[in-house]
């Protein structure tokens, strides 16, 4: 359940990105759904599990005052995340 949860929040992160005025900030937000994509597998390990939380928390402080909804969907992520172990 987890790794649905974690590839829908995925998804909708992409979408969001789709629809980003800022060509940096699609960009980074790119870039981190690419990170988490690459370094999470879901026995609840990560290639670098702290670089990635770290990653998230980063985006979320970025996010949060100007896209809520990206914001709530990163919050979800992390929580999926913790859930597995990571």
């Amino acid at each position: 359940m987890s790794e649905q949860k974690i590839n829908d929040a995925l998804d909708a992160l992409r979408e969001e990105g789709d629809r980003l005025d800022s060509p940096e900030a699609k960009e980074r937000l790119t870039n981190l759904v690419d990170n988490i994509e690459q370094n999470v597998d879901y026995t609840g390990l990560s290639v670098d599990h702290q670089d990635l939380v770290e990653d998230v928390k980063d985006a979320i402080t970025h996010f949060e005052v100007e896209h809520p909804s990206i914001t709530g969907l990163l919050n979800e992520v992390m929580m999926t995340l913790g859930n597995i172990g990571i």
